[in-house]
């Protein structure tokens, strides 16, 4: 099975392949009924003329009650069918790229951010959102190309009508035109449809990032230069686009000449009478645009191959520790040099700006790969996975990440099942739940990406309260009281230390201010610790 198989396969689960056999019959009924329709069209149609041209005899003696009966049922069955076809075809496509959304994203969130793929905000973007949509296209063809086929021999059976021979033809046509049209696709569209996937792919980046460094572009009036270089990108966007559709004229413009071409030679040899021959004609044109479908495939399958295979990436990613920490683990000591502390210890990492504070504290988050010796219960940091990690060890970061949601799913990020009560006694040590009260949805607030219309100061105060949710043996606070006004940060540092003597959780602080250091019954200076 090739990457792209198996990428397919995961992605459609039980239902969702339920979903497309459903779709499969559908479609095979609408093919056969557009066929049957166009070809008895046409033998009714001559037949009609004919008889018409054979005097009043000849009319009184055709039939065109039930030919005309059929023909109506016929567009009523290719009506329903195809409308069947497009709603639960979508609804099967819909269903399986938002689980596959939530799979690939379950992955990459659940990767060591020390091996994790580096990826940005906006690369993440552009594959979650962007590059998903090929499986999308993938997953409503799937059913497509066999109900084609199906109506193909369908039409070639009413070809025999007209005798042996055109049959075979229109056989032979059809057979042939899958790689010819693969041929043509693979020659118009694949490498425009790369250069489309890479231009889009970018712009998506540019955008993203640009849109999360707003402020930063106003402050510095530099708005004119991020709308040039978003054009940029999107300039190339757009060229590789002109010339991507150029291409899948091209293809369509075969499909149509290969119809014509079909039409002439089922003409050419066959010997019927003419109302047969338009029958056989006319299932000709139709077996042709029943193969659409392969023309389609091979338009979009550059493209879908593009995506497909910035997903695969994703897809490949392991998930074996995709599962949550433990709720409830046993204190392990940590060893930083030659240096031990016992689980509720409380220590001030101390150093000069650079010295490596932060990048300890987040050593023993397990978000980067530590510089200095490390050890956690005498094994070393380096050698210990992300979830074991994150079970000792609850980080409020120096620059807190905030999702778009509520303050209260903010702070469900902690651990699951947190309530409302323990929400609140976290909002108040962190000296947040007054500002919280006073909001008209309190806890329910919407924040917006990055945490909206929360200050710098009180986005810090809500990742203290998350840190405390947690409930880990060890909590990391990277300068906890920064942009606070005295008495707030007074009023902070005075609640956490009660936290602390009642929970008995061990503390590694790093602050520039004075006032936090108190929390901390010793220091360790990192300029003295070594390297690893």
């Amino acid at each position: 099975m090739t990457p792209l198989a198996t990428l397919l396969a995961i992605a459609t689960g039980p239902d969702t392949r339920r979903l497309l056999r459903w779709t499969l019959v559908c479609a095979t009924l609408a093919g056969i009924a557009s066929i049957l329709l166009l070809a008895l069209s046409g033998w009714f149609l001559t037949g009609a003329a004919i008889a018409g041209a054979g005097g009043a005899a000849a009319v009184m003696a055709f039939n065109y009650l039930i030919p005309s009966a059929a023909i109506r049922g016929l567009a009523i069955v290719r009506t329903a069918t195809r409308y069947g076809e497009r709603l639960i075809g979508h609804q099967a496509a819909l269903t399986a790229i938002a689980d596959w959304r939530g799979r690939l994203f379950a992955r990459l969130a659940a990767q060591d951010s020390r091996s994790a793929p580096n990826l940005s905000g906006g690369d993440a973007s552009a594959r979650l959102i962007g590059d998903i949509e090929a499986l999308e296209d993938l997953i409503i063809r799937r059913p497509a190309r066999p109900a084609s086929l199906i109506a193909a021999a369908f039409a070639v059976a009413l070809a025999a009508v007209a005798g042996p021979l055109p049959a075979l033809v229109l056989a032979l046509m059809l057979v042939a035109l899958p790689p010819v049209l693969h041929a043509a696709a693979a020659r118009w569209t694949r490498r425009p449809a790369a250069q489309a996937a890479a231009a889009l792919g970018d712009l998506r980046i540019a955008f993203v990032e640009f849109a999360a460094a707003r402020p930063e572009v106003i402050a510095y009036g530099i708005g004119d230069r991020a709308i040039a270089a978003i054009e940029l990108h999107a300039g190339e966007a757009d060229r590789a686009r002109a010339a991507l559709f150029i291409g899948e004229a091209k293809v369509s413009a075969l499909l149509a000449c290969y119809g014509a071409c079909a039409t002439a030679a089922v003409l050419a040899t066959s010997d019927a009478p003419a109302a047969f021959v338009a029958l056989a004609l006319l299932a000709a044109t139709a077996s042709i645009e029943a193969m659409a479908a392969f023309a389609r495939t091979a338009v979009r399958q550059a493209s879908v191959e593009q995506g497909l295979i910035r997903l695969m990436d994703l897809a490949a990613l392991d998930d074996a520790r995709a599962r949550p920490a433990p709720a409830r683990v046993e204190p392990l000591s940590i060893a930083i040099g030659g240096i031990t502390l016992e689980p509720g210890a409380r220590v001030a990492l101390t150093g000069a700006s650079g010295s490596g504070k932060t990048r300890l504290v987040e050593a023993l988050a397990g978000m980067r790969t530590p510089v200095h010796p490390l050890r956690l219960g005498g094994e070393a940091v380096a050698d210990i996975g992300a979830v074991r990690l994150t079970a000792q060890f609850a980080l409020a970061p120096q620059e807190p990440m905030l999702i778009a949601g509520t303050i209260a799913d903010n702070l469900r990020l902690a651990r699951p099942g947190v309530d409302g009560a323990a929400m609140a006694a976290a909002l108040h040590v962190a000296c947040l739940d007054t500002r919280v009260a006073a909001l008209e949805a309190g806890i329910d607030t919407p924040l917006a990406e990055a945490g909206g219309m929360l200050s710098g100061g009180e986005r810090k105060r809500l990742a203290i309260a998350r840190a405390l949710l947690a409930g880990r043996p060890w909590l990391l606070l990277d300068e906890p009281s920064e942009g606070l006004d005295p008495a707030t940060e007074a009023q902070l540092v005075a609640r956490l230390r009660a936290w602390l003597d009642a929970t008995g959780t061990g503390l590694l602080l790093v602050s520039h201010r004075r006032a936090p250091l108190v929390l901390a019954g010793r220091s360790i200076a990192i300029g003295g610790v070594g390297s690893a």
